[in-house]
């Protein structure tokens, strides 16, 4: 496997890295998400780095230590692996509020927040090759309910960038939600997450809404996201073949 060139090479590519949320429970599923085997014999998470590997960025792995694995063939071993597992963000200076349903496993911002904070420490030990006339300042978010690839949503979500300044969050939705999970998030968001997180806080929604941007979906994408049930993923699956 060679290293491949940027395909987004360009002033407008202010991509810093790619996160896979991969650490949901998925009760309904019967089985963890990330592990779902495509009828190409592929599994789901091994399919989302496959295709996060043509955006040229750090892809982090965010699995709540269950210790999910991906193909070796996948990665040249011969270069330093764009792939890494990352600890969930640890507030340990205070205590999460229990009745909460991600009190166990942190959920999607304390994944999201390890993200930014990984990215900073790249940043500063120089791994980000960043510029001045092309700022890394964007993560792209994806979960383990959805086939829609990483470079098509990248580059769906990229378009909005600049459209609202206020707006540090650039989501995908349908006619009724929000889907915070298949989105960009501005780097700037980190200290205030944190605090949120620090707070005792894990609601998704309550902190992205008064600054998120919602793209529609497209129509080709309606039926490959937000499965939990093996017939809702057999249907995505059957979408993405019918692609």
């Amino acid at each position: 496997m060679t290293e491949c060139a940027n395909p987004l090479d360009s002033a407008s590519n202010s991509l810093a890295g790619v996160i896979i949320l991969a650490g949901g429970a998925s009760k309904r599923m019967g089985t963890p998400k990330a592990k779902l085997m495509l009828s190409t014999g592929e599994p789901l998470l091994d399919y989302h780095v496959r295709h996060a590997l043509k955006l040229n960025v750090p892809i982090m792995i965010a699995d709540n230590a269950r210790g999910f694995t991906i193909d070796s063939t996948l990665i040249d071993n011969e270069l330093p692996s764009p792939v890494i597992h990352i600890a969930d963000y640890d507030p340990s200076d205070i205590k999460a509020n229990q009745s909460n349903e991600h009190s166990k496993t942190g959920g999607a911002l304390v994944a999201i927040e390890s993200a930014l904070q990984a990215l900073t420490k790249m940043s500063d030990s120089g791994t980000l090759k960043n510029s001045q006339s092309s700022p890394l300042s964007w993560l792209l978010v994806i979960s383990c309910d959805s086939l829609i690839p990483a470079m098509d949503l990248w580059q769906k979500l990229e378009s909005f960038i600049g459209q609202d300044a206020d707006k540090k969050v650039i989501c995908l939705a349908d006619e009724h939600h929000l889907y915070p999970l298949l989105g960009i998030y501005q780097l700037s968001i980190k200290p205030n997450l944190k605090a949120y997180i620090d707070s005792g806080e894990r609601r998704v929604m309550a902190f992205i809404k008064p600054m998120a941007h919602s793209v529609k979906f497209s129509k080709q994408w309606q039926h490959l996201t937000n499965f939990n049930t093996p017939t809702e993923f057999a249907f995505a699956c059957t979408a993405l073949n019918d692609l």
